[in-house]
């Protein structure tokens, strides 16, 4: 995009409005309704500014762009000298010419009278190349205030690097009771901010209990919080006596990258109190419990779902492979956005874009009240796994006045592009619909444009990724429970969420949770019915094959009924034959299928999210809160989120169900062109070789590899299982 540039560099020989002392001069540049300023000097006749100013060149209306040096000090008049510049004069730089040198103005007046003082400054019409791009203030930007000023420049960030931290709870020895008549009922808690897990009681009723118990958190670098431990006894309903406490560091714990057992340590334990006059005593106890503290680097931290995760990495950076390809993303526009707030009467926009994939989060700068915003802004990524997912966001900034309490950014929609539907060195311009879902129901916010790009290092790297397993063999060898995992998650989300939230300018907490799907598991009437539909259409291939054996039968077609007797009998008299034709049939199948191939990514499905038939009911038990705000009696609000919390489990299965089902239908849809071309080249190569094999063998060697001896099954997927799990399904088409 072509734009206007105003470097101001320096003044000098500015004189005082009663000719004695020196001005607190700075400088307006005003274009039409259009104005800046730089910052202000007290008492200096020689100022330095070298600030640069720069507005689209499709919003200049008029012809002058007219240069104030003005002095703070003064009241009434605070004009000391001002140039008029004809835009048709301003010459054109293109990069990669070097920049513009600036040049010395004289100042004139009101009345274009010679003033004393000179201005530096150069003009050009230059690019969003330009260097000077990214440290420019806007000309329209000037109605932004306080720390909103910076909220609207373009910026890049990067998630806290995210470890597991695996606390194995093994005994505690020598604890000292209030109570030595009872049989202890002894447990441990373990926090860390404002995360707290806790272990079972323990069997032992004796002073030495054993646990044995692994606690799990998620921690990110540079691993500022302390790890708290608290041995506790149940005395009573609802009340616990504390046996003592530890406090770990979290910097001096031991970092692994496979699972062979750290050294356990004895940790001593404390005991605080609080004497009479409110001060804390720390007493020392003969009291110790035995840990291993592991940082856990061979799991990837999974802050995001499965589905559309951007990143399959481990954590520690010693197990890194080098990266397949190059992800490019350009940004340019979006189109018929509506009004998300007002300001005198009339609605407004202040529309920005947000994309994350992998570690690196990047943020637009604010178009300010424009319906149909322009950004043309382009970023890229190292890709290391093609069957991952990058979201982009577009969202309503509602913070140009400074920090509003309680004031949210809001969503305008959302995009995710599975990076193995792309074909690789292809640039995909496309336009996608923008929608959000609300409690008052589904609404089309516009259209957002941009272009894509995957480029691949080695196309023979990319097909070996799909037989690798999808996540480090660290989850397979030993997996984590359904339990810990959303809780994981949680806590990961919880802790990008708030870092990025504490950057400079914030990418905020609503914005971070909507990238991130936080919430997205729990219960919905529409994702049920969604799954459900999902489920059905994969059934649905089944069912017509019953209807159409069954008309088979019955004869309704006598020609076709009587091709089938002929290949059955065909079929048993050559039964090697069976196979082969089945492969072949199928890669027939599928290289038909290649001429309707998607030629765009897939968007936001509205149908398929059933989001247009959805009720106000149902969406407002969607949106509604966890555990739920509805005024209802207290065991009312416990079967109500027990049901909540139940059948989202019930959701997640037919999900991924349906996902599965998905998958196979997609073997032969080329979403993913490289899956789909390696599965045909192997059916083409699988009904060659048993072709010419016979079925004996076949069978045999199947037979034998299905019951063959533990000791050569492996716990990491076959190769069959990977591939299948790296094909897309229609959940990057979810709402």
């Amino acid at each position: 995009m072509d734009y206007l540039y105003v470097r101001v560099v320096k003044a000098k020989e500015l004189p005082a409005k009663d000719g004695n002392g020196s001005p607190s001069p700075f400088v307006e540049v005003k274009l039409g309704g259009f104005k800046s300023v730089t910052k202000h000097f007290g008492k200096v006749p020689n100022p330095e500014w070298n600030q640069v100013f720069s507005i689209l060149t499709g919003r200049i209306q008029v012809p002058l762009i007219e240069i104030s040096v003005k002095d703070k000090d003064r009241s009434g008049d605070d004009l000391i000298g001002m140039l008029v510049v004809d835009i048709t004069d301003v010459p054109k730089r293109v990069p990669p010419d070097s920049p513009l040198a600036p040049q010395w103005y004289r100042l004139e007046n009101a009345k274009r009278e010679r003033v004393a003082g000179e201005l530096m400054l150069a003009i050009w019409l230059g690019t969003q190349a330009d260097e000077a791009f990214s440290e420019a203030w806007q000309f329209d930007a000037s109605a932004v205030s306080g720390d909103g000023v910076t909220s609207i420049k373009s910026k890049v960030y990067l998630s806290p690097r995210l470890w597991y931290l695996r606390v194995n709870v093994i005994e505690a020895q020598e604890l000292q009771l209030g109570d030595r008549n009872r049989h202890p009922e002894i447990f441990v808690k373990a926090w860390i901010g404002n995360m707290m897990l806790r272990t079972r009681i323990s069997q032992s009723m004796n002073v030495c209990p054993l646990w044995n118990e692994d606690l799990m958190f998620a921690v990110a670098e540079p691993f500022e919080e302390q790890l708290v431990l608290s041995v506790e006894a149940k005395v009573g309903p609802n009340k616990d006596e504390c046996l003592g406490k530890c406090t770990i560091p979290l910097q001096g714990v031991e970092k692994r990258l496979d699972f062979r057992p750290p050294a356990g340590r004895w940790y001593n334990l404390e005991k605080h109190t609080v004497s009479g006059d409110g001060q804390s005593n720390v007493t020392k106890l003969n009291s110790r419990v035995h840990l291993r503290n592991t940082l856990d680097g061979g799991y990837h931290v999974l802050d995001e779902l499965t589905h559309y995760s951007s990143d399959l990495r481990p954590t520690a950076k010693q197990l890194w492979k080098p990266p397949i390809g190059v992800l490019e993303l350009g940004i340019l526009n979006a189109k018929n956005l509506l009004p998300m707030k007002t300001k005198d009467g009339q609605g407004m926009t202040d529309a920005y874009c947000v994309a994350k994939y992998g570690q690196k989060w990047i943020r637009t700068r604010t178009i300010l009240n424009s319906f149909n915003p322009m950004w043309n802004e382009q970023y890229t990524w190292e890709v290391f796994d093609p069957c991952t997912v990058i979201t982009i966001g577009v969202f309503d900034n509602c913070h140009l006045q400074g920090q509003n309490g309680g004031v949210q950014d809001s969503r305008i929609g959302k995009v995710r592009i599975r990076l193995s539907s792309l074909e690789t060195d292809r640039v995909y311009t496309h336009l996608y619909p923008l929608i959000v879902l609300s409690p008052s129901g589904m609404k089309k916010m516009g259209e957002i444009q941009m272009a894509v790009r995957f480029s691949c290092c080695s196309l023979f790297d990319i097909l070996q990724m799909y037989w690798q397993p999808l996540l480090p063999k660290l989850h397979y060898l030993h997996p984590l429970t359904c339990h810990q995992i959303d809780s994981l998650r949680y806590q990961a989300t919880h802790i990008v969420s708030m870092r990025l939230n504490r950057a400079e300018p914030p990418l905020r907490k609503e914005v971070v949770e909507y990238m991130l799907d936080v919430g997205s598991n729990m219960w919905s009437i529409r994702r049920s019915k969604v799954n459900h539909y999902r489920i059905a259409g994969i059934l649905s291939g089944f069912t017509s094959f019953c209807k159409w054996f069954n008309q088979v039968c019955t004869w309704k077609n006598p020609f076709i009924t009587i091709l089938v007797h002929i290949l059955f009998l065909a079929f048993v008299c050559y039964p090697w034959m069976i196979l082969s034709t089945i492969f072949l049939y199928i890669f027939l199948i599928g290289t038909w299928n290649y001429r309707g191939r998607p030629r765009h990514p897939p968007h936001m499905d509205i149908r398929l999210s059933q989001a247009d038939t959805a009720h106000n009911d149902e969406l407002d038990e969607e949106f509604d809160t966890y555990p739920t705000s509805q005024k209802h009696n207290d065991v009312v609000k416990m079967r109500y989120d027990r049901l909540r919390a139940v059948a989202s489990r019930v959701q997640t299965v037919a999900g991924d169900l349906a996902t599965q089902g998905e998958r196979f239908y997609n073997l032969l849809s080329w979403r993913d062109p490289r899956a789909t071309a390696l599965f045909l080249i192997f059916c083409l190569i699988a009904s060659i070789v048993l072709y010419v094999t016979p079925p004996k063998i076949v069978v045999i060697i199947m037979g034998f590899y299905a019951v063959r001896h533990p000791r050569f099954r492996d716990q990491v997927p076959c190769y069959p299982i990977s591939f299948l799990r790296r094909l897309p399904a229609r959940t990057d088409s979810l709402l």
